[in-house]
């Protein structure tokens, strides 16, 4: 999975206009957001091919800031504290978290500076919640 991160204009139908790019390639949006900040539009948004997410946008005149590849993570979502324990390890591994936010099926996203320490960490922080779990059930 692929995070693009995406310009727009703070303008009406500059959504619109992106959405309309993507449908007409046949790409799909499976998660992210968008906002505005001091007059400017930015958005994060997830693709299972961001490469293509690129050309789509890019050929339509929509700027895209980067393609990055992700951290794709389940919580617990029953259990409180679990954002903070998976932020917590990324941080103790010396990952920053770029972006962060949820897919369509509720994994949480992450964006990072150091995809493969992201990923060791992100794996020690799963098996520590596995253990915890099947501590819990017993």
């Amino acid at each position: 999975m692929d995070d693009v991160e995406i310009r727009l204009t703070d303008t009406p139908g500059s959504l619109s206009l992106m959405g309309t790019a993507l449908g007409n390639a046949g790409i799909s949006i499976e998660g992210g957001g968008a906002w505005v900040v001091d007059g400017k539009g930015f958005a994060h948004f997830l693709f299972h091919d961001g490469a293509a997410a690129r050309r789509a946008l890019e050929s339509a005149g929509i700027e895209v800031a980067s393609c990055s590849q992700v951290l794709r993570l389940r919580l617990q979502q029953e259990t409180p504290g679990q954002l903070g324990l998976v932020t917590s390890r990324m941080a103790q591994a010396n990952v920053s978290i770029k972006v962060l936010y949820s897919d369509h099926a509720n994994h949480l996203i992450l964006v990072v500076d150091d995809l493969e320490k992201g990923k060791a960490a992100a794996a020690e922080w799963s098996s520590t919640q596995m253990a915890e779990s099947r501590r819990r059930s017993q």
